[in-house]
């Protein structure tokens, strides 16, 4: 009679964690997918920019002075 009355008490754990771990797998996906759409490009940083044209740009933004600049460019041998 106690099996027929919820004995089975010691397997339930199974359930739960099947779940939680296909709605992690649906989160992961869902991740996946979003930067798969947007090129795994963070916060609009271009990917595919030298290290010159970086350099560049920060200089001509003003974040750095003109001897920074010319260190830096010469730090990566240009």
């Amino acid at each position: 009679m106690y099996g027929m009355m919820g004995g089975n008490w010691g397997y339930s754990w199974i359930g739960g964690s099947v779940m939680i771990f296909f709605w992690i797998l649906v989160i992961i996906g869902v991740i996946v997918f979003i930067r798969g759409l947007t090129g795994n490009r963070l916060c609009g940083v271009q990917t595919d920019e030298t290290p010159l044209e970086m350099l560049r740009r920060r200089y001509a933004r003003g974040d750095m002075t003109k001897d920074e600049f010319e260190a830096k460019k010469r730090d990566l041998g240009l």
